[in-house]
């Protein structure tokens, strides 16, 4: 393997436990949709991040859209997106924390200077730079190594779709064998492996054990996680491992 130059982190509940949060936020506005579709389903936060966990909003109506079979006109479906980034950076900007132990890792990779350091994920810019300056961890990241699929690519798309991850390669200088990414859903594992990163997963904000077991298994045997660490005091064994593998 490659010697690895470029650590690529997501964000929501992997760097920032904002998933949670923003889930809240977005249910309220997945219940009108629905409503407005003559269909009987209602969504709270937590069955919303247990169906969709990983997608941007765009991707999580388009989901909808198929699941309950109905299609949102095009200009309310940009209005729909506009009105949940509203929502979830407001919340984020109150409430947002960092996943434990990550502050310390970042700090330790900071000082080494040995790794490019860079965010990629599925939502919004505003949202994701609202949840990394609220818990501190915008020093670490050059604002032109923040990444979205649904801001930074030409025509927005959502992990799994690959696309963000390459972007974020070619925008870098590296090639996708000379990272490793950093996930803990099933569709930014998917997007990973699919642009044929290396793979850490990371379960830590999942609820129970069994659950982090179920993920791990999946992001493991699925995704092709080289390593999966439970907590981010784990890390640096983890990264050893991408590296000797």
């Amino acid at each position: 393997m490659p010697a690895i130059k470029e650590i690529l982190f997501d964000c929501d509940n992997t760097l920032v436990l904002s998933e949670e949060l923003a889930f809240e936020a977005c249910a309220e506005l997945a219940n009108e949709i629905l409503e407005k579709n003559g269909k009987e389903k209602r969504y709270t936060g937590p069955e919303l991040l247990v169906d969709f966990v990983g997608q941007n909003f765009r991707g999580m109506m388009t989901s909808l859209e198929k699941k309950f079979d109905f299609q949102i006109p095009e200009k309310d479906f940009d209005e729909y997106v506009n009105r949940e980034l509203g929502k979830v950076v407001e919340k984020l900007e109150k409430k947002a924390q960092p996943c434990e132990g990550s502050m310390e890792v970042l700090e330790q990779l900071h000082k080494s200077k040995k790794y490019g350091m860079a965010v990629v994920s599925s939502f919004a810019l505003s949202r994701v730079e609202a949840s990394i300056r609220k818990v501190g961890q915008d020093k670490y990241f050059p604002h032109d190594h923040v990444f979205s699929a649904a801001t930074s690519l030409e025509k927005p798309t959502s992990k799994p779709d690959p696309a963000i991850y390459l972007h974020a390669c070619k925008v870098i200088g590296v090639k996708p064998g000379e990272c490793v990414a950093v996930e803990d859903s099933r569709s930014g594992a998917t997007a990973a492996k699919n642009a044929k990163i290396p793979l850490i997963g990371y379960v830590g904000p999942y609820e129970s054990k069994e659950q982090q077991d179920k993920m791990a298994k999946m992001l493991r045997e699925e995704c092709g996680a080289i390593a999966v660490m439970y907590h981010w005091r784990e890390f640096m064994d983890c990264l050893k491992k991408v590296e000797q593998s």
